[in-house]
This record gives structure tokens, sequence and C-alpha cells, in this order.
């Protein structure tokens, strides 16, 4: 990304990690994940959130060679997770005039993650408190919820830039999006890091609503200074749990490779019938938190699952757990259940959906034992039929 993204007076002065393995110690990301960081150079000059200590001392290089001898007088936390914060003593230490900006909320963890005291050089903010810089000014929203109770955004008056926090961030270094666009892992990153708090999404989309948004800075991923409406609307669809994409998700788990046959011909009997977009995965060996994304993407899904133990897969629990925990609803699902002498997991898949808001469960069950047969098919057919 270029240094300025905006104009002359507001920087970029992120840093990428392409040596993480997993995000929060769960997410993969391939492509690694960029701890975003801004500067605003004015009269008075603000330093927008720091960056995870892995990648500390090329963060603060960069902001030096921003500053080119300055020094700043406001560093604003949006965001306390270690991911953006675990440098803000570093920064405290290395400028101690620096005036550091946070609500309520923040003022209470900063103690939890360090050993300083920051109460006579901290500006605690309220709801729409302003923060006049010179030319720009910043206005304050407080978010909590997204996703953690002290987050804010901040928004700059003069060039029209939202601060959104994880907000509107995706998993991948910046370079990334040239690679494989947006929508993908911004949608993964969103279900499986937000997606339990659609609630608080939209009232922020409703308190910022109102705001003249040219540009959205968020603290992961690109800076997105075009065709806003798209990634609104996004946000907008995903954080009412409403489906993105007219199509079906097929999810398996199998033992043995029976439950994975059942499911593959389950997918190819949907797209005979003309289903839009079939997507079919193994809960075993693709990624579980992709499974998480499309499970919200489309608004039906088919899972195909062994009994095991008198329960479900272990594998397929865990994803349900999943969906649970993510606030998975309005919804259509149906279930394949295999089991060599008594077949149980259809009936642990529906007291599972039925804990959940909104979900149609399909009458058709296609319940095999152990190999798939024609009569079983049969009922494959009458089940995608009672998807539609």
């Amino acid at each position: 990304m270029e240094n300025t993204f905006v104009s002359d007076s507001i920087v970029y002065i992120g840093v990428d990690d392409k040596d993480i393995d997993l995000f929060e110690s769960q997410y993969e990301v391939p492509l690694g994940v960029s701890y975003n960081s801004y500067l605003i150079k004015d009269e008075k000059t603000a330093i927008m959130d720091s960056v995870d200590c892995r990648k500390q001392e090329e963060w603060l290089a960069k902001l030096d060679k921003a500053l080119d001898g300055k020094k700043p007088d406001y560093l604003i936390v949006s965001h306390m997770e270690p991911d953006h914060a675990s440098s803000l003593q570093a920064v405290a230490e290395k400028y101690p005039d620096m005036v550091i900006v946070i609500n309520d909320k923040t003022k209470n963890m900063i103690p939890q993650f360090f050993d300083m005291d920051i109460s006579a050089r901290s500006l605690v903010v309220k709801e729409k408190d302003t923060l006049c810089l010179g030319a720009h000014t910043l206005e304050f929203y407080m978010a909590p919820m997204v996703h953690w109770p002290e987050v804010m955004m901040t928004y700059e008056k003069t060039d029209k830039v939202l601060f959104s926090a994880d907000g509107f961030g995706k998993f991948g270094a910046i370079d990334s999006f040239d690679e494989e666009g947006w929508a993908c892992e911004a949608r993964r990153y969103y279900f499986n890091i937000v997606g339990k708090y659609g609630a608080q999404v939209q009232a922020v989309l409703k308190k910022v609503g109102g705001l003249d948004i040219k540009v959205i800075a968020p603290l992961h991923g690109p800076v997105l200074n075009e065709d806003l409406g798209y990634y609104i609307g996004l946000y907008d669809t995903w954080s009412k749990y409403e489906p993105e994409t007219d199509g079906i998700f097929v999810a398996y788990g199998s033992i043995h490779g029976n439950t994975k046959a059942a499911a593959e011909k389950m997918a190819e009997i949907l797209r005979q019938k003309g289903y839009n977009k079939v997507s079919i995965a193994d809960l075993s060996r693709d990624d579980l938190h992709e499974c998480v994304e499309d499970a919200f993407r489309y608004g039906r899904m088919i899972i195909a699952c062994a009994t095991y133990d008198a329960g479900l897969f272990p594998i397929v629990e865990t994803f349900v757990a999943h969906l649970k925990s993510k606030n998975y609803q309005n919804r259509k699902v149906g279930f394949i259940e295999n089991g060599s002498w008594a077949p149980m997991a259809a009936k642990k898949l529906r007291e599972a959906f039925e804990g959940m808001k909104n979900i149609t469960i399909a009458d058709t069950v296609v319940s095999i034992k152990s190999v798939m047969k024609d009569k079983d098919v049969e009922m494959m057919d009458k089940l995608a039929e009672e998807m539609k």
C-alpha cells in the first residue's frame, strides 16, 4: 500500500505479518494478516492505533520515518485486543509527552495488560466528543461489542475518513487484496470473529449511517476508498443474518467414506434440480472456519453426518457448536444421517438446531444404514425438493 492513502496529511504506517501461522491461535491465514495503523499530520499529530508486538520494531521505525522529526501529540486507542494494542506501552514510553486518547472502558482495560500509569496523560472521550488537530477534527463513536466492549470508531471530518476498528477488516496481508479480492476473506473474518454480534453491528451502522464517509480505514486489510456501498451493503446483510448468495451448502462428516459418498450424491442431485449454486465441504479436512463462512453465506444447508458413540461425529458436533456460538439463524436445514446399527445423528442435529433462532428443519430425513442404497437416493431426491 502506498504511504499516503487520502492526502499528504494521513499516512498509512501499518505492517504486514506473513510469518503468522494461526490468527488468534485458531484461524488459518495462508496469506498472512495486516496490522493497520495511521498517522494524521496536522498542527497536532495523531497516531491511530498501534500494532501487534510481533511487528513492533518495524512499526516504530515506520512511525519514526513518517513523523520526520516531529513528536506525536496523541495516540488514539480504538481497540485493546493485543493484535492492535500490545505495542501501546512501547510507544507510550518512547514518546512520554504524548496524550493517550481512550474511553472509559479502555481506561479500565489498560491496567490489565500493562504495568503503567497513564492517568496524568490520558484524555477520556465519550460518544460524539471531538478532538481538533488543526485542519482535521476527530469525532468519536462508541462501538461496544464490535467485537469487544471498549471498541470505538473515529470519524475524521475533513478527509471524511471512518477509522472503523475491526469493522470492515479482512484476513490477508495488504498485497493479498490484489490476489483474491475483499469479500471472501472479509466474510470469513466477519462471521468467525464479529458474527455473534450482528445486533451491535447494526447499531453501529445506523449510528454512522448519516456521516459523509469517503474512506473506510480498518485495523486489518486494505483501506477502502471506492464503491463503499458494496462493502457497507455486505456488512448490513451479514449483520442481519440474511443469506448473501442464492444456493445451498452441503457439509459432511464421514468416518470411512460412506457418508462422504452420500453427501456427494446429494450435491449431484441438487445440481441436477437446478440449484443456483451448490457448495460442498468435508468438515474433517476443509478449513472449519471457511465452512462456518459458507453456512452463513447461503440460506440453505444440508448436513450429512455419521453417528459416533450414539451421537454426532465429533467434527460435525464442533461445526454445529461454532454455528450456535455465532448466532446462526434465519436458515433452512436438512439432515442425512448414517449408522450401522442405531443411527442417531439426525436426532442430535435436530436437537441442536431447534435451539437456534428462526431455523426451518426439513421433514425429510435421509437415514442410511452403512452404505447408500437406491432407497436412500430416492429420499435424497425428496429432500432436494423440500429444500427449495
